[in-house]
């Protein structure tokens, strides 16, 4: 039986938005998804839908729908530019980090994005996945294969001199060794994140993060003076 569908127009979204009940209001957003319609016109609305649909699931605290959600939306990635499913994928997975206790479905998350990345060959957006991973997966504990993902992932994103997810990946790697008591190695990261800082414009929230991870480092050393 095919799946009932309503016009990706402005109309629709209306209709989700003006409904009685948050299920009446899902519904319409996946009906609007289901329309057969790609559109330059019809792929924003859509764009819009995904929007709406992705905070309504976050409200309702429906963590499994919002998971499931990136798996349904992969054919109308096909329809649309790298760049913006990039910001799609990364926007629901944030969203998804809202809703409490949730970690572990954020990490089979972001395992099947990676893994559905690598087959469409979508390098951009599973570098900055992996990044994500690796962060959950040092915040769940799981420090070894944090450690063996983002080893990789550094010597990739180098060899493309990608300075703002250096700054990010080298960073995370600092605080990874300082959880595993390494002081030295976490000196080291943070003074390639520091140098990869320095080439670029780096946002005053991640400038902060770096100057935390150093005032951290010294008061271990108890050098209380830098």
């Amino acid at each position: 039986m095919a799946s009932s569908f309503l016009p990706a127009t402005t109309d629709s979204l209306v209709l989700a938005s003006e409904a009685k009940t948050p299920s009446e209001s899902l519904s319409i957003l996946h009906n609007i998804l289901n329309s057969p319609s790609s559109s330059s016109d019809a792929l924003r609305i859509k764009e819009q839908a995904i929007a709406n649909l992705s905070d309504l699931l976050r409200q309702e605290n429906r963590a499994d729908d919002l998971k499931n959600l990136l798996t349904q939306l992969r054919p109308f990635f096909s329809l649309i530019p790298k760049a913006k499913t990039a910001k799609i994928v990364r926007s629901i997975v944030d969203t998804l980090a809202k809703i409490p206790g949730t970690s572990d479905l954020q990490i089979t998350l972001c395992k099947d994005i990676v893994q559905w990345t690598r087959d469409e060959k979508r390098t951009f957006l599973r570098q900055r996945i992996e990044a994500k991973l690796a962060s959950l997966l040092m915040e769940s504990k799981e420090y070894a294969e944090a450690l063996t993902l983002l080893s990789g992932l550094i010597k990739e994103v180098r060899r493309l001199d990608d300075k703002l997810l250096l700054v990010e990946i080298d960073l995370l790697e600092s605080k990874l060794h300082f959880a595993l008591r390494n002081l030295a190695k976490a000196k080291a990261a943070l003074t390639a994140a520091r140098t990869a800082a320095n080439a670029i414009y780096v946002p005053p929230g991640q400038q902060g993060c770096i100057d935390l991870q150093s005032g951290i480092l010294h008061a271990e050393e108890k050098d209380y003076k830098t």
